[in-house]
């Protein structure tokens, strides 16, 4: 068992069989000092993206500003923010990483998800969370102490209005009775979603349900070891193997050989070690690899078209100017 489910165009894209993909989080801009970006030529940023070979852009869910936390995201709501992405660009998948379902009711979720996968003719990844910022979950009414339950109630819902008319019971979100419908559906049979961390729940639950899993850097060693565990859970149970993925903070050294130093969850590094380190990421099973630029000191420009230059020629079969041609 080693080929994954084929699900959307954007989930098709991201994510093949032993195989690294590479993609960037949204803002793409140097913001180090401040918690809050400016998002200044971030279209223009997106754009080039896009055309550079870049496999996936990823927005944030963060619905309040918290300043400990250190990090306001892209601002604009993931939804929102992405239907206009969505009508800007052409072939780049689209990923949220990812939204904090007990925060929102998931009939919401369901429809905004499935609107801009239709809008973006099927490129929409959904990753999906528990939440971890304690403060939001008072400020909506929430209890943070039941995200686990609220999570795995949310999750389900959500698969279940990918059906017509269906039918759910819920303890915190009401009830379907068959005779009301979630409108728009997916582009295909659902939205591909994949699970942040552990969410609150067992390595079997997530292994079980998700349609793949984003999780956080680690030793190689110790992400190897994950991996392999994970995907043993999913060949007892699953008749297809599902997709690993990862952030990583990236500050891309203007030597192309500067060896690694370590920054939190990332690097400073030369993009041929950047490299070298993408191979041994694809080698321990990593499908995909989403680069956070929020550190990086050289101009935004040149380190984009250096990555792709060095980096994604390496492991996407052709930049999108190559597909074009």
């Amino acid at each position: 068992m080693n080929n994954f489910e084929q699900i959307n165009k954007g989930y098709n894209s991201v994510f093949q069989p032993n195989q690294l993909s590479v993609g960037l989080v949204v803002p793409i801009e140097h913001y180090p000092d401040s918690s809050v970006p400016t998002m200044k030529d971030h279209l223009e940023q997106v754009k080039l993206v896009q055309q550079l070979g870049f496999k996936a852009l990823w927005v944030r869910d963060i619905p309040f500003h918290v300043p400990s936390f250190g990090d306001a995201g892209q601002l604009f709501d993931p939804f929102t923010y992405l239907g206009y992405l969505a009508g800007q660009t052409s072939t780049i998948a689209l990923g949220v990483s990812s939204i904090a379902l007990p925060l929102h009711h998931p009939a919401h979720v369901a429809k905004s998800a499935a609107s801009i996968d239709q809008l973006s003719n099927g490129r929409l990844i959904l990753g999906v969370a528990s939440g971890d910022r304690p403060t939001e979950y008072p400020a909506m009414g929430i209890d943070f102490e039941k995200r686990s339950e609220l999570f795995r109630e949310s999750f389900s819902y959500i698969r279940k209005t990918q059906e017509s008319f269906p039918t759910f019971d819920t303890n915190h979100y009401g009830t379907l009775k068959g005779d009301v419908d979630v409108l728009p559906k997916p582009s295909h049979h659902k939205i591909p979603m994949l699970i942040t961390g552990y969410s609150q729940q067992s390595l079997e639950w997530n292994a079980t349900h998700g349609d793949g899993w984003m999780n956080y850097p680690r030793n190689p060693h110790q992400q190897q070891f994950t991996i392999k565990e994970w995907r043993a859970l999913i060949a007892t149970k699953q008749s297809f193997d599902k997709p690993y993925m990862q952030p990583l903070y990236v500050v891309l050294h203007e030597n192309d050989d500067f060896k690694p130093e370590p920054i939190p969850l990332g690097f400073r590094i030369g993009a041929n070690y950047l490299a070298d380190y993408f191979h041994q990421l694809q080698e321990i099973g990593v499908n995909h690899v989403a680069i956070n630029l929020r550190f990086n000191t050289r101009p935004m420009t040149q380190t984009l078209e250096r990555i792709s230059e060095k980096v994604l020629t390496q492991f996407h079969s052709a930049t999108l100017e190559q597909i074009q041609s």
